[in-house]
């Protein structure tokens, strides 16, 4: 046998068929392969949306400060605005910084400038896009107050952050902002059916529920747990949705809630040890499904206001360092003890 035809078996053998490429793409990130390209893909934000294409419609673009909680469509709107202004050339004109990893002044006077004072042709300004712009600290957000200034004329700045409180008032003047708050159940779960039909996957109308319930408003944590959930078996239900994000039923919380509520301390205590041992539950994530859920209890008034009084407190003293189990259980015992 030749050498050439030697290599070409040896190549033939090393390619992969149709049917392994296919399987491969199971194995990709569904919040990257389904992430909006426009932003009329960009879910549960119409009227924030609206206002950002007549921005690009007019090619007049604002500098623009994002906030809200993760999953929720900042930094998605933020490449979808870069994407329809700038098409195929987008990434040449888009900076994309994470302030949480280059928190420093440095950042600001460096990278930022550089890329400010860069050439270009083709577009009258280009995108700077500054993610967790929160985590900056006083004297860089300082000098990025400046650096906003000095190259207003070819320059757009996006900042997105948690908690827009956290940004010198500066900066929030030279922005217009926008403020994202959680996604709405009905887009998380129009979502994660149209991800599943594209997938082939089977979902049941209490497994979409479920994912709903365990995303919290963030379509990013809906996703990836529709895309843990499919692994487990052929249909995506309520059991796998619970099981692979480690979410308490809400069924769960109420009854641990209305066995302190009456009195019986060690059945409350049972449901709380199979929240955190059998299920592996963190403390603080079941203070925080007890603060989603406990509006939707069969609770007087009077019980509510007891029981959101004893779980800020808890909340505290977690956030704080106390033992979970511990901080927990006292929160079940005073409960109990209060209908005596």
């Amino acid at each position: 046998m030749s050498e050439v035809e030697s290599e070409a078996d040896e190549v033939a053998e090393s390619e992969p068929d149709e049917a392994e490429v296919a399987e491969a793409g199971r194995d990709e990130i569904w919040i990257e392969k389904y992430r909006p390209g426009t932003l009329d893909e960009v879910a549960g934000h119409d009227d924030i949306t609206a206002r950002l294409k007549r921005y690009v419609e007019r090619d007049d673009l604002p500098n623009l400060l994002f906030s809200g909680p993760a999953g929720v469509g900042k930094t998605t709107s933020a490449v979808a605005i870069a994407k329809q202004l700038y098409g195929d050339d987008w990434e040449q004109n888009f900076l994309e910084l994470n302030a949480s990893d280059q928190r420093g002044i440095d950042v600001v006077r460096d990278r930022i400038k550089n890329f400010a004072r860069s050439s270009f042709g083709g577009h009258s300004y280009r995108i700077i896009f500054l993610d967790e712009a929160d985590s900056l600290t006083s004297d860089a957000q300082s000098a990025l107050r400046r650096t906003m200034e000095q190259f207003s004329s070819n320059t757009r700045f996006i900042l997105s952050c948690n908690y827009s409180s956290k940004i010198i008032d500066p900066i929030q003047s030279r922005c217009a902002t926008f403020r994202f708050g959680p996604i709405g159940d009905e887009a998380i779960a129009e979502q994660t059916r149209k991800i599943a039909a594209e997938e082939g996957i089977e979902t049941t109308e209490d497994g979409v529920d479920a994912l709903v319930y365990a995303a919290d408003g963030d379509m990013r944590k809906a996703i990836n747990a529709l895309q843990a959930a499919a692994v487990m078996g052929e249909v995506v239900d309520e059991e796998a949705v619970f099981t692979i994000t480690s979410t308490a039923r809400p069924e769960e919380i109420e009854q641990m809630v209305t066995h302190a509520i009456e009195g019986d301390f060690t059945k409350a205590r049972k449901v709380l040890d199979d929240l955190l041992t059998n299920k592996g539950m963190a403390g603080g994530d079941i203070i925080d499904q007890l603060h989603r859920s406990v509006w939707e209890f069969d609770l007087d008034d009077e019980a509510i206001v007891r029981l959101m009084d004893r779980v800020g407190e808890v909340d505290y003293r977690i956030t704080e360092g106390a033992n979970e189990s511990v901080q927990l259980e006292a929160l079940l015992a005073s409960l109990s003890l209060e209908d005596e």
